[in-house]
This record gives C-alpha cells, sequence and structure tokens, in this order.
C-alpha cells in the first residue's frame, strides 16, 4: 500500500512536468471560458482551435455590453422585472454554456486528476476572489472618485462568483466522474458520462423540492433614510409554501438565512416592477401605494439559484462531449439539435402550465429555453464558422472572445471608467471625458 501510493505520487509528480503548459494555459480567465487549448479533432483528423467557440463567447461579451449601456436607455432589452425573458436574461446562461463546453474540451486528457483538482478549485478561488473585489461593492461612487466596502455589507454573491462555483463544480465532475465506455452513439455517449446527469438530476430535484417545498415566514428588513435619524424598518407578510413572488420565495429567504440581507444586492430586480416603480419596466420613484418589500435586497445570483445554473454548465459539458466523440460535422450537429429542441420545447411548455420563465430565481424552464437557445446559436456559429469556414465575418468576435475575462473588467466592472476619470486637472469634473466631450 505504501510503496502503491509513493508510486502514485511520483507519477503525478513526473506528469505535472507534461502537465505544465496546459495548466498555465487554464489560469482565471478559463472561467470566463478563455480556453486557449487546442480544441476538438475535425474531421481530417487535425487538432484545430474550436473558433466557433471564441466567436461566441465574443458575441455573448458584446451582448453584455450592450444591454449594460443601453438598457438604461432601452428598458425593454434589460433584465425582466421578475417573470418573463429579454436580451439581456440570455447573457449569464451563454456564459455558463461557454464555461461547459470549454471544460469538457480542457480535461479531454487528465495526465494526473489530483494535479488537475488542485489547479480547478484555485481557478475557483481566484475567480471568486475577483468577483468579491469587483462586484463587492468596492467601486462605487466613480462619479465622484470614491471607493471602499464596508465589510459588514459586502456583497457575497455576484456573476464571477456564479462562474466560479459552477465551474469548479463541473470541474471536478469532469474530472472524477467519467466512465472508460466506449462511445459509438447518442445513448452511449449518455452512458459513458452518466454519473455527471446523476448530479445534474440530483442538482435540479433539490432545486425544486426547496423552491416549491419550504415555508416561508414574514420577515423585515431596515432601510437608512439618512445619515441623521434611526433605520426604517419594513415588515413583509408571507407565511407561503411554493411562491415565486418577489417577496416570499424560498430563494430569497435562503440568502436570507445564509448570507444575511446586509451581504444581498441592494438594487433588487423587482423595484422596476409596476408595483414598485411608476416608470417600469425602469427604475424610478415608488408608486403611493408600493407594497413593503420593493425596497428589500434581493440576490439575483443568490445560492440555491446558483444550482440550476450549475446545471446550464452541465448542459454546455455535455455538448464539448459531442465534439470529442464525434468528428463529423453531420453527426455533432445532428447530436446538438436534438437536447437543444428538447429544451427549448420543454421550457417553453413548463411556463405555459405555471413554472413561469424567471431569470432572478433561475426557474428551470428558464434554465431550459435559455441553454436550448445557447445551443440553436452555438450549432449556427459552428455551421458558419468550423463547418463553411466563414472567418472574416467573425474575426471581431473571435478576438473578443479570446479576451473576454480583460473586456469584461474594463467595460462591466467601472474599471474603464475609473480610468478616465481618475485623471483631471484641478476639479474632478476637469477629466478625459469631458476633454473629449463626453459627460458634464
Amino acid at each position: 500500500m505504501v510503496s502503491h501510493g509513493y508510486q502514485l505520487i511520483k507519477n503525478c509528480n513526473e506528469e505535472e512536468k507534461v502537465h505544465t503548459f496546459y495548466a498555465r494555459n487554464m489560469d482565471i480567465e478559463m472561467a470566463m471560458e478563455i480556453s486557449d487549448q487546442k480544441n476538438s479533432t475535425f474531421s481530417n483528423n487535425m487538432d484545430r482551435r474550436l473558433v466557433s467557440l471564441d466567436v461566441f463567447r465574443g458575441l455573448t461579451v458584446a451582448l453584455m455590453i450592450l444591454v449594460d449601456d443601453a438598457g438604461g436607455i432601452i428598458p425593454e432589452i434589460n433584465h425582466s422585472p421578475w417573470n418573463g425573458l429579454t436580451l439581456a436574461d440570455y447573457v449569464m446562461p451563454f456564459f455558463l454554456f461557454i464555461v461547459g463546453v470549454s471544460l469538457a474540451l480542457t480535461y479531454k486528457k487528465l495526465p494526473c486528476r489530483v494535479f488537475a483538482s488542485k489547479k480547478a478549485i484555485f481557478r475557483a478561488l481566484k475567480l471568486f476572489a475577483l468577483g468579491l473585489f469587483l462586484q463587492g461593492g468596492f467601486f462605487h461612487g466613480v462619479n465622484d472618485l470614491t471607493y471602499g466596502v464596508d465589510i459588514k455589507r459586502i456583497r457575497l454573491m455576484g456573476i464571477l462568483q456564479r462562474i466560479a462555483v459552477a465551474y469548479l463544480l463541473t470541474a471536478l465532475c469532469e474530472i472524477w466522474l467519467k466512465c472508460d465506455d466506449t462511445v459509438h452513439s447518442g445513448l452511449s455517449l449518455l452512458w459513458k458520462y452518466r454519473y455527471q446527469g446523476f448530479v445534474a438530476l440530483f442538482l435540479t430535484c433539490i432545486y425544486l423540492c426547496l423552491l416549491y417545498g419550504l415555508y416561508v415566514p414574514d420577515w423585515e428588513y431596515k432601510i437608512l433614510i439618512d445619515s441623521f435619524s434611526a433605520p426604517k424598518t419594513y415588515s413583509v407578510k408571507c407565511g407561503v409554501r411554493a411562491n415565486t413572488g418577489p417577496a416570499c420565495n424560498a430563494v430569497g429567504m435562503i440568502d436570507r438565512e445564509i448570507l444575511g440581507i446586509q451581504h444581498l444586492y441592494r438594487r433588487a430586480i423587482y423595484s422596476r416592477t409596476h408595483e414598485c416603480s411608476i416608470n417600469s419596466p425602469d427604475y424610478g420613484p415608488l408608486p403611493p401605494d408600493a407594497p413593503a418589500w420593493c425596497q428589500a435586497p434581493f440576490d439575483p445570483e443568490g445560492l440555491l439559484s446558483s444550482m440550476m445554473a450549475i446545471v446550464t454548465c452541465f448542459v454546455g459539458l455535455h455538448y464539448g462531449h459531442i465534439i470529442l466523440h464525434f468528428k463529423d460535422h453531420r453527426a455533432r450537429i445532428l447530436y446538438w439539435m436534438i437536447p437543444t429542441f428538447c429544451l427549448v420545447v420543454f421550457g417553453l411548455a413548463l411556463d405555459l402550465f405555471g413554472m413561469h420563465i424567471n431569470k432572478a430565481l433561475y426557474t428551470f424552464s428558464y434554465m431550459c429555453v435559455t441553454a436550448g437557445a445557447a445551443g440553436i446559436l452555438f450549432v449556427g456559429i459552428y455551421f458558419m464558422v468550423d463547418v463553411c469556414r466563414y472567418y472574416r465575418v467573425t474575426i471581431i468576435m473571435e478576438w473578443i472572445g479570446r479576451h473576454a475575462l480583460m473586456i469584461y473588467i474594463l467595460a462591466a466592472c467601472n474599471i474603464l471608467p475609473i480610468i478616465l476619470q481618475g485623471f483631471y486637472s484641478g476639479k474632478p469634473r476637469n477629466n478625459i471625458l469631458k476633454l473629449i466631450g463626453i459627460g458634464k
């Protein structure tokens, strides 16, 4: 036993040298799915980078920037205030889908599972920490050049944090839960990765049981009106089960109990509903008869909803497995379109029968429709880029996809505005933006 353990460690250490290039290229950008590995063997049996995945990633980043910048001007493309689906609601599932596809390609060959697991954990921790720094509230008051965050009120979950959690669990499953079965058909592919399917099914069942089974009691929260008066307390009446409304759902209750209401996102998405805004679907003043929950914090990237986000990552992982085991373009597209069609139809049917599509709760119907939409877009890009070889029309998106994390940080996390406004003459308002005629 001792000699066997020593030999295992020795093998891992020897294989670590071979694994060095692989590990160095799987840095923090992997979690935004900027994998610089050579992907997939095509019909000509030559290893090529899957250009369509870069283009898909770049298109998703461009979509994210569009809805972030234009969402305030065109509220209809901004995130849905509660039930429903808008253009912005596709961004997060698309990123998670890309995570899954990239993981399948990255871990197609594993010299040492222990080493790969350590690297996956380390990368997830780095991404989670980066998310806390960028989205925890540290950068605020950009126009006033103020920053810093009270750790008693820091936002614990966020976009990068959710991607980190989904990446870690999916990566560990891809590393450890693969069987040695031979793949020769769609059913044999499912059987080879059956344990990963069981994990996805388990997460879905846990999510549905908690969402529809937990009792949500009455709760309250406090709002600080100004620095000279005591916080005002609001009481929210619930006492229900299986409620998927803004006030009394199990998703919000779990986050309030585990994370603490002071660590949730304070600009809740439901504050744009008709009940909470006279400018709905945009933010606006409260109506005279606004319910008590309108100003309560709520995190759209919370704990329970992240379970279904992980399942989206598993869907992308399945699409990546199809790339690995089927080399013919027609076979790939066929095996992609079957689950794509099933997911979209099933998700729409669930919404029709009462399980509403809801991004904030990341409902099962929302996961199905958006994962299916990601499959449709990915297949279309794959056919255009990797089959028909139309590279020139997508070269910009491919470049964005290769530098997705950097662009995300600069464009969506206030880093670029801080740089542009951080250098001024005499007064903070006399900055670069004013010099080029942007802003007041």
